[in-house]
C-alpha cells in the first residue's frame, strides 16, 4: 500500500502552503488542508462502499470490513454517491448537460461524475440558462477547465474505465454532486417551478461551499447573489 504523508511532511507542506511564518495564518491554512484531506478521505471511502454495494455486497460484510456497526455503516455511507435524485422531473437541457457531465468525466479520465464535471456539463447546451449567466460573466469553457485542473487534476488514460455515459449507467455521481441533485429540485419548488433546469442546478452548488464547482464559480467572479440576480433576470425574459 501506497503511504500516505508522515506528520512531518504534512507539516512542511502546510508550512509551504502558508507562505509565512505568521502562526495564526498557519493555522488557518493547517485547518483548511485538514477540511480538505478530511472531505476528499470521506469521498474516497464512500466511492468504494458504493462500488461494494453495486457488487451485491451486504451493509453486514461492508461494516465487518470497515470495523463499525452496521448501523453506522449504513447512516454514513446509505446516501452516498448514487443517492441522484428522479431524473423525470429533469429538463431535457438538464438532462443533458448531466449526460454531457459524464462525458466530461471520461474526457478527465475520472471514474466518477463531480460536481466539476457538472460544472463543465453547462457547456454542452449554451442556449440554457444557467450557461447564458456563465457566458454572461465572460466564465468560459475553458476558463472553468483551467480553475478545475488544480482541484481536480485530469489522470492519465489508464486511470479510469471506459463506460457508457447515459444518466443511471454512466460513472456514479460523488456525494456532493449527488446532493447538488437533490438541492436542485429544492430550489425549483421554492421558486415555484415543476420542472428543475439548468438555472436550479446553478443556484444547488452555492449550497455546498465545499464542493469544487462552487470554488470554481467564486473564483471567477461570481458569487450567489449575483447568479440568484442574473436567473431571475432570465427568468422575466421568459414570461413576457
Amino acid at each position: 500500500m501506497t503511504p500516505g504523508p508522515d506528520l512531518q511532511q504534512l507539516i512542511d507542506t502546510i508550512r509551504q502552503d502558508a507562505g509565512t511564518d505568521d502562526v495564526l495564518v498557519q493555522l488557518a491554512t493547517a485547518s483548511s488542508t485538514i477540511n480538505d484531506l478530511t472531505s476528499t478521505s470521506d469521498a474516497a471511502l464512500g466511492y468504494f462502499v458504493d462500488r461494494a454495494r453495486g457488487a451485491g455486497k451486504s451493509w453486514v460484510e461492508i461494516s465487518t470490513v470497515l470495523g463499525v456497526s452496521k448501523q453506522a455503516a449504513h447512516k454514513r455511507f446509505a446516501d452516498s454517491w448514487a443517492a441522484a435524485p428522479d431524473f423525470s422531473r429533469f429538463t431535457n437541457r438538464c438532462r443533458a448537460v448531466l449526460e454531457a457531465a459524464g462525458v466530461a468525466a471520461q474526457a478527465r479520465n475520472h471514474s466518477f461524475i463531480g460536481t466539476e464535471h457538472v460544472l463543465l456539463g453547462m457547456y454542452s447546451e449554451p442556449a440554457s440558462i444557467a450557461t447564458k449567466v456563465l457566458l454572461a460573466h465572460d466564465i468560459t469553457e475553458e476558463k472553468v477547465a483551467a480553475a478545475i485542473e488544480p482541484l481536480s487534476p485530469a489522470r492519465g488514460p489508464e486511470a479510469a474505465d471506459q463506460t457508457d455515459t447515459a444518466l443511471n449507467e454512466g460513472p456514479p455521481f460523488t456525494r456532493r454532486a449527488a446532493h447538488v441533485l437533490q438541492d436542485a429540485v429544492s430550489e425549483a419548488l421554492a421558486l415555484g417551478h415543476n420542472y428543475v433546469g439548468t438555472e436550479h442546478l446553478l443556484l444547488a452548488f452555492y449550497r455546498g461551499q465545499a464542493a469544487i464547482a462552487t470554488k470554481v464559480l467564486e473564483q471567477l467572479g461570481l458569487d450567489e447573489a449575483t447568479a440568484w440576480s442574473d436567473i431571475r433576470a432570465q427568468l422575466t425574459k421568459l414570461t413576457k
